[in-house]
């Protein structure tokens, strides 16, 4: 039987291995063929060459993601153990990747290869879609970008838009001023812009027009110049809302739609604008399109449970 030291070199033992060697648990069930041990700040492998050395490549990109991130949970271990795209993970992790450094000095970065690749498409494009299920980052990682494109004076405005299907985008019997009347339903972009802006400020930026929250029923008829405009929940627009929006685009202006095709709320026999565009718009050169799949989500790990449970009945109806 063959035999492998790791040593954490410079990284905390106890961090990387988890409450009560979490980590190692999880090691164990992605490596059943081999035996593991870890003392203090190393780890024996024992088993067959072959999959020690595979092991031994996933652990050094493990330990890479722990000493730049300083954390390692259960999704992050699926991720770097699952993942085919080696080159794009240990590539990814050279060097700084932070977007904006947010309230209190913390870092936003892209924690997925797929969240890489998201921002590496919008370097590239003045468009793009983001596409995927519930909490893989994708709204977030377009915030984080669009303020960023902010603050080194790439654009003059944020422009923050979403269709309120819920109130049927007839928002007239809704009290308050428009920003009120759309803040229920722009809740998720008011979160991740507060964790990027101090509050003050955010709200000197929205008093001034800096930062514009618009319902997607009021785009008509305006030229989106020197903006980074973000349309969530694409999802839920229709053919004609669709196209508007996107001939908006005016000059200096980076558009980024997001949206989740698994969660339509729009009348039945309604297509969806998004489902659309995907098909119309593939081949359209400087029109970028990623794919974000469970393997992105980073809230709850029962998210990812939740999301795989669902696809199961949608694929196979009673």
């Amino acid at each position: 039987m063959n035999e492998i030291i790791i040593e954490l070199t410079d990284l905390d033992p106890q961090g990387f291995f988890g409450e009560r060697n979490a980590t190692i648990e999880s090691l164990k069930k992605y490596y059943p063929k081999l035996k593991l041990v870890a003392r203090g700040n190393k780890l024996k492998a024992y088993g067959d060459e072959a999959h020690l050395e595979e092991f031994d490549k996933r652990m050094e990109m493990l330990m890479e993601h722990f000493g730049k991130y300083n954390k390692l949970d259960e999704n992050d271990i699926e991720r770097i153990l699952t993942s085919d795209d080696k080159e794009t993970f240990q590539a990814s992790i050279k060097g700084d990747e932070t977007l904006v450094h947010g309230v209190g000095g913390k870092k936003i970065k892209p924690q997925t290869p797929n969240q890489r690749k998201l921002v590496e498409l919008m370097r590239k494009n003045d468009m793009c879609f983001a596409i995927g299920p519930a909490g893989t980052g994708k709204t977030y990682t377009g915030v984080a970008l669009a303020v960023k494109a902010l603050k080194e004076k790439q654009v003059k405005r944020i422009i923050l838009t979403r269709p309120a299907v819920e109130a049927g985008e007839n928002l007239g019997f809704l009290p308050g001023d428009m920003k009120d009347k759309l803040d229920p339903y722009m809740q998720p972009l008011y979160d991740a812009l507060r964790d990027m802006i101090p509050a003050e400020r955010l709200a000197d930026f929205v008093e001034k027009g800096i930062i514009q929250i618009a319902p997607l029923a009021f785009m008509r008829g305006r030229t989106l110049d020197n903006a980074f405009v973000i349309l969530d929940e694409a999802q839920n627009t229709t053919h004609s809302q669709m196209k508007m929006f996107l001939t908006r685009m005016g000059k200096q202006a980076k558009f980024m739609i997001t949206g989740d095709p698994g969660q339509i709320d729009l009348p039945r026999r309604v297509t969806s604008g998004l489902k659309e565009a995907l098909l119309v718009l593939k081949d359209v050169q400087g029109i970028g399109m990623i794919f974000l799949d469970d393997k992105d989500v980073i809230r709850h790990k029962l998210v990812k449970k939740v999301i795989a449970a669902y696809k199961g009945i949608e694929n196979h109806p009673e």
